[in-house]
């Protein structure tokens, strides 16, 4: 399996929530996995239901097995000051800078050299080794997920090569553009879209692959969440379909139960919509196939997207094989 996994999907669809999920689930069995944040809207912490993430590798949860999930909240600013500190050893100019409000500038004024900030400090996370005596050991990380920008502006933010081909076409951004390219456009890197059994949303997964192929960044699998289910069998879905108020409640009346009859419309009523939303689903799902990815279809959780939901999700998402 890849070790960089970069979960986006259409807003709404709870990719935050699946991405985590997905940490949790290949940190199963002793694995260690970091999970990073690129958007600053602190939704980890939210579902982990801890503390603002600080710009630091922190470990947030445990997983089956003794597992680790690790989590960081990748900032441009302070990942430029990292930057600037590693190629040009800048430390205290490049604090100096950031007072002047260069930094931010910067990380303003060029989205492409932003993107690649970002990317760059992730990619880093999935190279890094551990250091045992003047050699390198094992990865710090065995997996890296990225909760990653929505489906729209996914392949824009991973294809930073292009995003500063206008800028920097020599010299340390871009080499550093270069490098992040070579993970990015690698086997160690998968993206997965997440998306509902919804129009919208799965016609924005499919532009989404697309473009993402157009690109030859590597397409994992497509993460079907939020499915609820089937609380009537083919045959009672069919009957549902037409109108059978004057059978049903002639069979009421049979069994003596005559008081009921003025449930009969409000129940077909219920029943014909989940009859409604059953065929669109299975129409979503012929959409889905015809795509041609492995497809991984997660539960409605009723209570909520909490820490207890995310566990719950990994535990499926191991039943599905991700991970094992």
């Amino acid at each position: 399996m890849s070790r960089l996994q970069v979960v986006s999907g259409k807003g709404g669809t709870g990719k935050t929530t699946v991405a985590a999920a997905l940490a949790l689930a290949l940190a199963t069995e002793g694995k260690r996995t970091l999970l990073v944040e690129v958007e600053g809207r602190q939704g980890i912490a939210q579902l982990f239901e801890t503390e603002a993430l600080p710009y630091e590798e922190r470990k947030i949860a445990v997983a089956p097995g003794g597992g680790e999930v690790y989590a960081l909240a990748i900032d441009a600013e302070r990942a430029l000051l990292d930057y600037l500190q590693m190629f040009y050893k800048l430390g205290s100019a490049g604090r100096a800078l950031k007072k002047l409000g260069a930094i931010d500038f910067a990380t303003t004024i060029a989205p492409g050299v932003r993107d690649v900030l970002l990317t760059g400090k992730a990619c880093e996370a999935v190279r890094r080794r551990e250091k045992q005596g003047g050699d390198q050991g094992s990865f710090v990380y065995d997996y890296v997920v990225m909760d990653a920008p929505p489906t729209g502006r996914i392949t824009r933010f991973l294809n930073v090569n292009d995003e500063v081909a206008g800028l920097a076409r020599i010299g340390p951004i871009h080499n550093q553009a270069q490098a992040v390219m070579r993970v990015l456009k690698s086997p160690e890197t998968a993206v997965h879209l997440v998306t509902l059994l919804e129009e919208m949303p799965v016609q924005e997964t499919a532009d989404g692959i697309a473009e993402l192929r157009e690109a030859d960044l590597p397409v994992g699998g497509v993460v079907v969440n939020m499915v609820r289910p089937h609380v009537l069998d083919e045959d009672a879905v069919r009957a549902a379909s037409g109108d059978h108020r004057k059978d049903i409640t002639k069979a009421l009346a049979a069994a003596g139960l005559g008081g009921s009859t003025r449930l009969v419309g409000p129940l077909l009523d219920q029943a014909a919509e989940h009859a409604q939303r059953v065929e669109l689903e299975r129409e979503q799902r012929e959409a889905l196939a015809k795509l041609r990815l492995p497809t991984y279809e997660l539960p409605f959780l009723g209570e909520g997207a909490d820490i207890a939901g995310v566990y719950r999700l990994a535990r499926e998402l191991r039943k599905l094989g991700v991970g094992a």
